[in-house]
């Protein structure tokens, strides 16, 4: 991962504000190329990850580009949002050493099960098991 995006995302807990994370301000065009080069690194493609992010967040494959096109923080790419997905809340586990499910974030829930299911990707896990169908 882009180290950033790490560090933004490591800070959580530290004693700031959960609404002051500077992911929540990042650009979703800088966190997106990370996410892709995370799965590629592991011989697996940007389509698959863009399937994955299109499966959690609602988007199409065209939305999805036209928000990294705009350069929308990665708070509002969230919050445009078409829909996440209803088995998000099967999504469970650590990532960058947060287990996911126990976040109270709402916001910060979302990325880090983004990052969770990325992570699972890139581990060479099965789509079918990556979306919890």
């Amino acid at each position: 991962m882009d180290k950033d995006w790490q560090d933004a995302a490591l800070s959580e807990g530290r004693g700031s504000k959960m609404s002051e994370h500077r992911i929540f301000r990042m650009s979703f065009a800088r966190l997106y190329p990370a996410l892709v080069q995370k799965a590629e690194r592991k011989a697996r493609t940007q389509a698959e990850a863009d399937r994955i992010i299109c499966w959690l967040t609602g988007y199409t494959p065209e939305s999805l580009h036209r928000q990294i096109e705009r350069e929308c923080d990665v708070e509002t790419f969230f919050a445009e949002a078409p829909a996440m997905h209803p088995n998000a809340a099967l999504i469970q586990g650590v990532v960058c050493g947060v287990r996911v499910e126990t976040v109270e974030d709402p916001l910060m829930k979302k990325i880090r099960q983004l990052d969770k299911l990325i992570d699972e990707l890139a581990k060479g896990k099965a789509m079918e098991k990556i979306l919890r169908q």
